[in-house]
């Protein structure tokens, strides 16, 4: 989990820095904040279901994770809410891109998880 939001954070600042030195300052900070607005409630998620709990079950477990994504969407509301009312200026395509480049983050790990996997069931098939 700690690597998802390290390697979000770490995405999001370098599209930040890229677009800060590319487009300006505005449409760095935009980018920032979007990333922000990924990951702030993606921790807060995290830190949910790795709390440990009274009853290390898998219904406590379900449990944790039905809040955590409820709070995820409620704090992801309240921070896009906060960015649009507070922020001037704010350019809203770096902003999307910096919300949707760390939002993606996981989604790609998978996919290169799943791919490492079906790679290692050939060599395991091959006798490799």
């Amino acid at each position: 989990m700690l690597k998802v939001l390290a390697v979000q954070i770490g995405l999001g600042v370098v599209l930040a820095a890229a677009l800060w030195g590319y487009l300006g300052e505005v449409a760095g900070y935009s980018a920032l904040l979007g990333c922000l607005a990924s990951v702030v409630p993606n921790g807060f998620l995290a830190l949910r279901l790795a709390v440990p709990r009274r009853d290390p079950g898998a219904k406590s477990l379900l449990q944790a994770a039905y809040i955590g994504e409820i709070g995820k969407l409620a704090l992801t509301v309240l921070i896009l809410s906060i960015v649009f009312a507070t922020v001037r200026p704010l350019a809203g395509a770096p902003f999307f891109a910096g919300f949707v480049v760390t939002i993606m983050v996981p989604v790609l790990g998978f996919l290169i998880r799943d791919k490492e996997t079906k790679e290692q069931e050939t060599v395991d098939k091959n006798g490799e």
